[in-house]
């Protein structure tokens, strides 16, 4: 299961989980084999899901997706019944969007590395692990922009550099230069690079521009090739200062990552810019996935005002005073 994910490019956390669902179907199932199970076993071990663990669809569909891979790309076993599995219907869920003065509020509250990641969050609209990933390379300071290599769907794409965070990202990369110069002097320094670019460019992985603007205080070892090599920051470093940030500035709203992201998007179509440009920094392949913000492009409730209001505004206009209560029965 593992050297199929990994043929498949999978990313090392998708392969986590998948090893992690097949470990509890096997579990769940008297460690029976699963070419000796099917439909009935599936559909029992999904329903305990749902019913007893009480988990969301979007985690019972993870489950499915992971029984999926196990039966087509590792067993290769196409049965009908494959065809047939029913996924649970996800909820249409309203992102959470943090208004400008909350972000600000937010930002205020951090400092450091914790306060750089996160306003490039919402500076430009990154995804967490776009932000971790980021190469030297990959900042474009003279054009301010960012590229973004390999994102979700494992496409390219150019995205903003707020001007206001040029000066501290330069520095941040100045930081970055000075531990990979230590790492060469003690013999490591090799940054992990994505396929096989490795073997075509031996010298590429020591190069400075392969090497992240955000890397971790310590070195550690790859567990997919064994190799010691200084990875990227620890995404729950900025998770936990974030949610010490909102605790200080009175935030009750849940405020992830991704949050920051949320409030980007809405943010600019607020202030009038194409949907089509957001759906291009923001890497959507199909615009209905940007239309969440801001509740579609009508702007949602925020944007409609209600007839109560219209009517006080009508009294307010013909200087009427508003009655004092309800009108009294006619008989």
């Amino acid at each position: 299961m593992r050297i199929r994910l990994r043929a498949k490019r999978y990313s090392i956390r998708t392969e986590t989980i998948y090893l992690a669902w097949i470990r509890r179907f096997i579990l769940a199932n008297d460690k029976r084999h699963p070419k000796d199970m099917g439909a009935p076993e599936l559909e029992r071990f999904l329903s305990m899901l749902a019913v007893e663990g009480n988990v969301a669809a979007s985690t019972q569909n993870q489950a499915l997706s992971a029984m999926l891979f196990l039966y087509r790309e590792v067993l290769n076993i196409q049965l009908p019944w494959m065809e047939s599995m029913v996924r649970a219907k996800r909820p249409q869920r309203v992102p959470t969007v943090l208004s400008c003065g909350e972000v600000q509020r937010i930002l205020a509250q951090m400092d450091g590395r914790p306060w750089l990641l996160a306003s490039l969050l919402y500076g430009s609209g990154l995804r967490l692990m776009e932000c971790l990933r980021l190469r030297v390379k990959d900042t474009d300071f003279a054009r301010n922009e960012i590229t973004v290599r390999g994102g979700k769907g494992a496409k390219d794409r150019r995205t903003v550099l707020p001007a206001s965070l040029v000066e501290p990202l330069q520095r941040e990369v100045e930081r970055a230069h000075l531990m990979h110069q230590e790492d060469v002097a003690a013999g490591f320094g090799e940054a992990v690079l994505p396929h096989a670019l490795a073997r075509k460019y031996p010298n590429a992985a020591r190069e400075f521009g392969w090497q992240f603007v955000f890397p971790a205080p310590k070195r550690s070892v790859d567990p997919r090739g064994g190799v010691e090599r200084r990875h990227h920051f620890d995404d729950g470093v900025l998770s936990r200062a974030l949610k010490r940030a909102c605790g200080k500035a009175g935030i009750v709203k849940p405020v992830s990552a991704h949050t920051l992201r949320h409030s980007f998007a809405t943010h600019l179509l607020e202030a009038g810019y194409d949907i089509r440009t957001v759906q291009e920094l923001l890497g959507h392949s199909d615009v209905a996935t940007t239309q969440i913000y801001t509740h579609v492009l009508n702007r949602g409730a925020g944007g409609v005002l209600s007839p109560l209001d219209r009517q006080a505004m009508d009294i307010r206009t013909l200087n009427l005073a508003p009655p004092v209560g309800p009108k009294a029965p006619v008989s």
